[in-house]
């Protein structure tokens, strides 16, 4: 009988510890500098819906992605909405093979956010090196890492 419920006992342990190894590690989207805080995401150019790519010359397809960053101050417990900056950025690929990202400003309302379209591979690691800069302040830098699968 005390085999059995030590074998139990490991068992359950077993599955416990396994549960939390495949558990999705969190993914960073935004970073704090202060009172500024930088947000970022990456996503499927499929994701848009084929009349907005059109209207903003945006080339959907399922090696193409777009990333997405805004930049938000908070101020007395309120935070902006996207405001204007300048954001220019890079990816590099585990080859070290470099692509300059270009920016394009969405305004929508009070709110500004900018998309980068790049291109991919399949199960590609990409990091991600990104400055925003508001008027005449000093860039702010972050950098991250995605793997990207075509859909």
């Amino acid at each position: 009988m005390k085999s059995i419920l030590g074998l139990l006992g490991f068992f359950l342990l077993a599955v416990t510890a396994q549960a939390q190894i495949d558990q999705p590690k969190e993914i960073n989207t935004s970073q704090n500098f202060g009172d500024y805080t930088v947000h970022y995401n990456v996503f499927h150019s499929t994701d848009i819906p084929a009349k907005v790519a059109e209207a903003y010359k945006l080339v959907r397809g399922k090696d193409r992605a777009l990333l997405n960053i805004s930049f938000t101050k908070t101020e007395n417990g309120q935070t902006s909405l996207g405001l204007p900056a300048k954001v220019v950025g890079k990816t590099k690929n585990l080859m070290q093979q470099s692509q300059g990202l270009t920016f394009i400003e969405i305004k929508e309302g009070e709110a500004t956010y900018y998309l980068a379209p790049f291109v991919f591979n399949n199960e590609e690691l990409l990091h991600f090196d990104i400055q925003v800069t508001e008027g005449e302040n000093k860039p702010l830098a972050i950098t991250f890492n995605r793997t990207l699968y075509t859909e």
